[in-house]
């Protein structure tokens, strides 16, 4: 269980700094959920995974983008003990609210035939704070300095030392690898990100084992979504109010019978 966790770690860490790579920053569009089964049985674990295919296909017709960026293996064949997913989309968050919160499937298992329970619940949930998680270029305070220490010409002279400060954060790198000031401008801005980075993987860590632990154990009761039978096919619950008034009629049947 804890190598499994330290692993999704670096995954969803690998996957959010390839973004920030390419953009800088993470879309505010862009949610990463988990599936799990917490601490429940095998047969929770046959549900993450139906569940899974259900939930990617309707995230296609939705045309919502997805990348699985980790899932730990049932301890039997077709089944999963979680699943966590990067989704894209305008529409993302309109999608995510017919689906987070506790799932219930009802059915027989098909590991223990004769086992009696019948309500099996997985949970859905968000990992939250990711769209803080940035790197802008145009946070970056720069200040400069002379070069500190033995060297040529222009140490102690000219300014060419640089530190520079991401605001956001506070973090701050001072450079003086190189006689050039553009060059130690170049090389701060790279060594400045890894240290915004560090910050952010240790915040990530931080939610994630807080999210790990709330979620060992997923709350039955106001699933979200029901489905039953082997085939999975969403499972819709007979209205209230239908059978208060199929039962009063009845009661008045009896009645009459009861007069007559």
């Amino acid at each position: 269980m804890i190598v499994s966790f330290w692993v999704m770690i670096v995954r969803i860490f690998n996957t959010i700094n390839k973004q920030l790579s390419t953009n800088n920053e993470l879309k505010i569009m862009d949610k990463i959920i988990q599936i799990t089964s917490g601490r429940g049985p095998l047969e929770c674990q046959w549900v993450v995974a139906k569940v899974l295919k259900v939930f990617l296909e309707e995230a296609k017709q939705n045309k919502i983008d997805y990348e699985i960026i980790h899932r730990e293996n049932g301890d039997e064949n077709l089944t999963l003990k979680s699943a966590t997913l990067l989704l894209k989309g305008k529409e993302v968050n309109e999608f995510l609210k017919s689906w987070l919160g506790s799932i219930l499937w009802i059915g027989k298992s098909t590991f223990r035939k004769f086992h009696k329970r019948s309500n099996w619940f997985i949970g859905i949930f968000e990992l939250e704070g990711m769209e803080k998680i940035e790197f802008n270029e145009k946070e970056i305070q720069f200040q400069t300095a002379r070069s500190q220490g033995s060297g040529g010409q222009n140490v102690n002279k000219v300014e060419t030392a640089v530190r520079a400060t991401y605001v956001k954060t506070g973090q701050s790198v001072f450079v003086q690898d190189s006689r050039s000031q553009l060059e130690n401008k170049k090389i701060s801005i790279v060594r400045l990100k890894e240290k915004v980075m560090e910050f952010h993987i240790r915040q990530l860590e931080k939610r994630m084992q807080e999210t790990w632990n709330n979620h060992l154990q997923v709350q039955r009761g106001n699933p979200v979504r029901t489905f039953s039978g082997t085939d999975f096919k969403k499972y819709h619950q007979e209205k209230s109010f239908k059978k208060e008034r199929n039962q009063l009629k009845n009661e008045l049947k009896n009645y009459k019978n009861d007069l007559n």
